[in-house]
C-alpha cells in the first residue's frame, strides 16, 4: 500500500468527500492502493480501468475527436477521463492516469510519457483551485517501475488539491491541460 493512500482516505474522510479513479496504463494499481487502506469504503467509489482507447469516451465521455487526432495517450484525455470518472460514478473527486509504460511507444509518444489528471469541486476562499488539474510526467525505468511511479503520482497531485496547496505552476497545467507543453 502506497502511504499517499492512506492519506488520502484520512483527509477524503475528514472532509467528508468521494473519490472515483479513472485508469489506463496503471491498469487497477490506484484503486487497489485505496481500497487496500482500512476505512476505504467510506470514500471510495469505484474505479473504471479504460485500457481499451475506446472505453475512455464510451465509459468516461473522453471526446471521440480527440482521441481520434490525438490518441488516448494526451494531458487533455487525462482531464476528460478524471472528469468523466466523476461524473459517471457521482464523486466529488475523480483522478485518472494514461501513459505509456511501454515496452513500445503508443501514439506517437515515448516509454515513460505519462498524464495524471485530477477533478474537483472549486472551492472560493478555500486556497483550492479545484476544478481539473493535469501533470505531464517523463518517467524512467522498466514497465513496472513507470506504472508504480504514475500511481505515486496521481495520488501525490490529489493529495496537493485536497491540502488546499498551489504548485506555483497552475499555468504551466492548464497549458498542458489544453495540449500544449
Amino acid at each position: 500500500m502506497n502511504a499517499g493512500a492512506a492519506d488520502v482516505v484520512r483527509l477524503l474522510t475528514v472532509k467528508g468527500e468521494t473519490l472515483a479513479v479513472a485508469e489506463s496504463l496503471t491498469g487497477g494499481l490506484v484503486a487497489a492502493d485505496i481500497t487496500g487502506v482500512p476505512g476505504a469504503s467510506k470514500v471510495f467509489r469505484g474505479s473504471v480501468t479504460a485500457y481499451a482507447t475506446e472505453l475512455k469516451h464510451r465509459l468516461l465521455d473522453v471526446d471521440a475527436t480527440l482521441l481520434e487526432r490525438r490518441g488516448a495517450v494526451d494531458a487533455q484525455v487525462a482531464a476528460e477521463m478524471a472528469a468523466g470518472v466523476r461524473k459517471a460514478l457521482g464523486a466529488d473527486w475523480g483522478i485518472a492516469t494514461t501513459g505509456v509504460a511501454g515496452p513500445d511507444p503508443q501514439d506517437g509518444q515515448p516509454v515513460g510519457t505519462v498524464f495524471v489528471a485530477v477533478d474537483g469541486p472549486v472551492r472560493p476562499g478555500s486556497g483550492s483551485a479545484g476544478g481539473g488539474k493535469v501533470e505531464a510526467l517523463r518517467l524512467n525505468g522498466g514497465r513496472a517501475e513507470i506504472r508504480m511511479e504514475s500511481v505515486r503520482s496521481v495520488l501525490a497531485l490529489l493529495l496537493r488539491e485536497l491540502a488546499g496547496e498551489h504548485s506555483g505552476n497552475e499555468r504551466a497545467q492548464d497549458t498542458e491541460r489544453n495540449g500544449g507543453f
